[in-house]
């Protein structure tokens, strides 16, 4: 059996290739997958060849949120069947080194994750028609639900664990530094969360526009109106939690002197070395806390989209079919008009 792939072999040259595909063994199943959403790293893959000491040393079928419909189970699968929806989980620790031992499965030493370059071989991705998975990593999701809003759960999955980290925000005030994806999902799970106030910033208004929708009680484009965020830092500053989504230097130290003392700094978004103000963080007592992926969230995700307590639409900006998946992350960079761009697949 063949199936179609999208797979980058070097900076913007991404083809779409015909590869074989296994049957599901025991404890597998075969999945035609629906629709996969372009994250920020396939984004960086695609333009850069990777990012910071992460590159692309072979080619990588790319993609890691992704739903589908399974059409064949293996041996011992009992709780699939042909015909269920399911949302992938592209997480796959392995349950046997020192930091699953202790439940943090995700700081896995042997972590295997769906469309990854950080290991090689890489970890081939979910941007194909067909693809064998393990059974524990379907989630079924609700009737209710699109096979294109159910491959927002690891997104969501992200968030729903970077709230985790920032603690209780029921009526805390939030500052999100970033409108893509993953700032537009934070201020959906801090609102959801109780949140009483919720401000999000970022250098375009459409993303701004959709973090409105998502949640946020106020916008603000930093590159017109920078005046608007400094005034959240008087009197030594303002917001109870910050989830800084944008890895970018000046938005980093903006959010630093716009927490209030003994605030929390929730880091999603990564990039390479970055200066930081240490004597604020210091002098306010700034709680800095970085936050990985993600492990039980994911199920977690999947529930919040299926009930609707989160809602996904929003952000879903355009769907391309796979043969066109060079004009999708074309637009899928352009963040003057896409948040989320989706692929389709056959089994779409």
């Amino acid at each position: 059996m063949d199936t179609r792939v999208c797979r980058l072999h070097a900076p913007h040259d991404i083809r779409i290739e015909t590869l074989p595909v296994a049957a599901p063994g025991p404890g597998e199943v075969l999945v035609a997958v629906g629709a996969g959403g372009i994250c920020g790293s396939d984004l960086h893959y695609y333009h850069d060849g990777g990012f910071g000491p992460i590159r692309v040393k072979e080619p990588i079928i790319l993609g890691h949120e992704a739903a589908g419909t399974v059409v064949e189970v293996g041996e011992g699968v009992t709780d699939l069947a042909p015909g269920t929806r399911v949302a992938l989980n592209p997480s796959r620790p392995c349950h046997a080194c020192k930091f699953c031992d202790q439940g943090l499965y995700n700081h896995c030493l042997n972590m295997r994750f769906r469309g990854s370059a950080m290991r090689f071989p890489h970890e081939q991705g979910l941007f194909r028609d067909r693809i064998t998975v393990e059974a524990a990593q379907c989630v079924p999701i609700a009737d209710a639900i699109t096979i294109g809003q159910a491959a927002c759960s690891e997104p969501l999955a992200v968030c729903l664990h970077a709230g985790h980290m920032a603690g209780d925000l029921q009526g805390k005030a939030v500052l999100v530094t970033g409108a893509g994806p993953i700032g537009s999902l934070c201020a959906a799970v801090a609102a959801e969360a109780g949140a009483a106030e919720i401000v999000v910033t970022d250098l375009q208004d459409h993303p701004l526009e959709i973090a409105r929708q998502m949640g946020a009680t106020q916008t603000i484009n930093v590159a017109r109106d920078g005046a608007a965020l400094d005034a959240f830092a008087a009197d030594k500053g303002h917001f109870d939690v910050v989830f800084e989504c944008s890895a970018a230097a000046p938005a980093i130290a903006s959010a630093i002197t716009a927490l209030r003392p003994r605030g929390t700094l929730v880091q999603v978004g990564v990039g390479g070395a970055t200066p930081v103000p240490l004597n604020l963080i210091v002098g306010k007592e700034i709680t800095f806390r970085g936050t990985h992926r993600f492990h039980e969230e994911f199920e977690q995700a999947v529930a919040a989209i299926g009930s609707g307590r989160i809602d996904v639409r929003p952000i879903m900006s355009a769907s391309y079919p796979l043969s066109d998946a060079r004009e999708a992350f074309e637009a899928a960079g352009d963040r003057t008009r896409a948040v989320k761009v989706h692929l389709t697949f056959d089994g779409a």
